[in-house]
């Protein structure tokens, strides 16, 4: 049996309210018998951190962002005769604001993988993380690696410097592959697997069969997801709203927080759902744990996220493993998540009327839920569980050593 591993795990803002996938691969790596190092960025606002697991991680989390002077100028020395220069130039300024706001990161980072021997970073991300990791290697710090979660416009420049430097990169979508490629042509690295966020579908389970709503009785919608716009969680209280005024006995509820916690974009929704008069049959849950989440899920009759762009969609993973009957969007990536009528139901985005008719039959049509609460649960079973991402990571590090130049 090959020897364990030692990987440097860079999450930013770690540990969020959407960073349970990140927690539950860390652990299946462990389980695999490796050696996990956390590291990150900075911490998230306080009223992000809401699950149970949040303080164990915090403990064993080393944070890479404070800006240390001395430092940065060490890492500038090393890094200049190593073509930065020539990066910024052809990246320009904001690649060179970044690289100045992540210099000393790095060199924390340099200094803690030689303390520790690491022998590789992986990054999930590729915004400031990714740089760091690369700065890092760049210094002479361990191979790293990128994972892209989103739309290459959505984590700032110097992309082509994050990704000629990297061993290997996974993507989660093969939309977003294509992206890719298209963008950055030959600095892409020779593997870039497809490889989905995943799910624990042991934890995520269902001891019960699903059972649809009665008639006359509320139907109980749940969704998750950060408060932002693009969400959709305005369109999902609108489409509330239709049932509603259709005689539709409807309630729902919103677990997650804005990026500010809970003094950003929340404010709006809650007068959106003032506006339409919902106070009486929407709630909005703030950050919630995982537990939480799962027992949210368990006990709702279907799962509804409207967002207008989800590159795949962890919470529709999370509905689907639970055995409850989901409806997403057509937007980015989530038809490789969600096939229309099979697995769960997708309909447009910014459609609230479209989105309360989908709502409304599934309501009225009890063997049509249960057939796609099987079928989802079936299929995140099969393709997304969270093994796969740590299996996927191993065997690309494995590589990565085996041919290191």
């Amino acid at each position: 049996m090959a020897d364990p591993l030692r990987i440097g795990y860079l999450v930013p803002q770690f540990p969020g309210q959407t960073h349970i996938f990140f927690w539950r691969e860390v652990r299946e790596l462990e389980r695999m018998g490796h050696e996990v190092h956390l590291l990150s960025t900075r911490m998230p606002p306080p009223g992000l951190i809401s699950h149970d697991w949040s303080q164990e991680a915090i403990a064993r989390t080393t944070y890479l962002g404070e800006v240390a002077p001395l430092d940065a100028l060490t890492a500038l020395a090393r890094l200049l005769p190593r073509g930065l220069p020539g990066w910024i130039l052809r990246e320009g300024p904001q690649f060179g604001r970044d690289v100045a706001l992540t210099l000393s990161a790095a060199k924390a980072l340099t200094r803690y993988a030689a303390a520790h021997g690491l022998d590789h970073v992986h990054a999930h991300s590729c915004a400031r993380a990714g740089l760091i990791a690369a700065l890092a290697a760049r210094m002479g710090g361990p191979d790293y690696s990128l994972t892209l979660h989103g739309p290459l416009s959505d984590y700032g420049p110097g992309q082509r410097f994050k990704w000629r430097g990297a061993r290997f990169a996974t993507v989660i979508t093969r939309k977003l592959l294509d992206e890719v490629h298209e963008e950055l042509g030959d600095a892409v690295p020779a593997r870039t697997p497809v490889r989905p966020m995943g799910v624990d579908t042991e934890e995520l389970r269902r001891e019960t069969p699903y059972e649809p709503a009665e008639p006359g009785r509320p139907i109980r919608l749940f969704s998750c997801g950060r408060l932002n716009v693009v969400k959709g969680h305005q369109d999902l209280m609108s489409a509330v709203r239709q049932l509603l005024d259709q005689g539709v006995n409807v309630r729902l509820e919103i677990a997650g927080e804005d990026d500010a916690g809970g003094s950003g974009y929340r404010q709006e929704l809650e007068q959106h759902l003032a506006r339409l008069r919902l106070r009486d049959h929407v709630k909005l849950l703030g950050a919630i744990s995982a537990d939480a989440v799962r027992d949210k899920l368990l006990e709702s009759h279907v799962f509804v996220l409207a967002s207008w762009h989800e590159p795949l969609g962890v919470a529709y993973m999370e509905a689907m493993a639970c055995g409850l009957p989901t409806i997403g969007t057509d937007a980015g990536g989530v038809r490789e998540l969600i096939e229309d009528d099979v697995t769960g139901r997708l309909v447009p985005p910014k459609e609230p009327s479209v989105l309360a008719r989908a709502i409304r039959e599934l309501a009225q049509n009890p063997e049509t839920a249960r057939r796609l609460a099987d079928a989802g649960r079936a299929h995140v079973e099969q393709h997304f569980r969270a093994s796969l991402g740590a299996e996927t990571l191993v065997e690309e590090i494995r590589h990565a050593q085996a041919t290191r130049p």
